[in-house]
């Protein structure tokens, strides 16, 4: 639990994936923690971790103002806005449900916390993005755009914030060993099935690293995750939604 001397970072989407990672390299790295997630298993990640938990659903404004009552009245030294989903193009609701996750709970809880961080004078706060931010996604058109949005809204944040001592890193990982997929129904394309996936301890320890240096942006984990997010903004936005579908396509 929280202690007056340790430094305190708050982790969304803790419950698995990049999210369990980070939340275990803050722990080793000496930090307090509350880790945030909407299933039973954060408890379990609290446990593991003597971490504070808390068991909202972020892409509600309510489950916002439950993650941030309980953590307003302390100073968050850093920030890991993790929490997200992907969803099929054919699923409306759960387009719109990762809107509200990926998007709205990010400017909210970010904007809320930040202004804290910016009246104390110091902070760190780490976006998840992705490197799909990059080129348009036929067949999860939301979530790529989602991710655009993200890596958007971060850098400008980084540099609202630049004057009050807050520093804000962009994490964007590539094809990564998470449960992601299986959670939207997308376990049977050639993306979740046939491409290789970074391992997400990686990936959370090059975003500890990169954010701990005041960078702005972190390409993680794998050499092919870098290659393929830097070929694709220089590749025409046609040729990479082309390949992309190929990928995302339901089989």
């Amino acid at each position: 639990m929280t202690e007056p001397h340790r430094p305190l970072s708050v982790v969304t989407g803790a419950s698995s994936g990049i999210g369990l990672e980070l939340a275990r390299a803050f722990a080793k790295h000496g930090f307090d923690l509350v880790v945030a997630a909407d299933g039973n298993d954060i408890h379990r990640v609290a446990a593991e971790l003597n971490a504070e938990a808390v068991q909202a659903d972020l892409s509600t404004p309510d489950g916002v103002h439950e993650l941030h009552a309980q953590i307003r009245h302390r100073h968050v030294t850093v920030l890991a806005l993790n929490a997200g989903v992907t969803a099929r193009s054919d699923d409306l609701n759960r387009e719109l449900e990762l809107v509200d996750l990926n998007c709205r709970s990010l400017v909210h809880l970010a904007r809320l916390l930040t202004a804290e961080m910016a009246a104390a004078g110091r902070g760190r706060v780490l976006i998840t993005a992705s490197i799909v931010e990059a080129f348009p996604g036929p067949h999860q058109a939301a979530y790529n755009a989602s991710k655009a949005f993200a890596r958007s809204f971060g850098i400008s944040l980084r540099h609202e914030l630049r004057e009050h001592g807050v520093s804000v890193t962009v994490l964007e990982p590539g094809p990564t060993d998470t449960p992601i997929f299986a959670k939207a129904d997308q376990d049977t394309t050639l993306l979740a099935t046939g491409m290789p996936k970074d391992s997400p301890t990686d990936v959370a320890q090059q975003a500890f690293e990169a954010l701990m240096a005041g960078r702005e942006t972190v390409v993680a984990a794998s050499i092919t995750s870098k290659a393929t997010q830097l070929v694709s903004r220089i590749l025409p936005g046609a040729v990479t939604a082309r390949v992309t579908g190929l990928l995302t396509k339901p089989r």
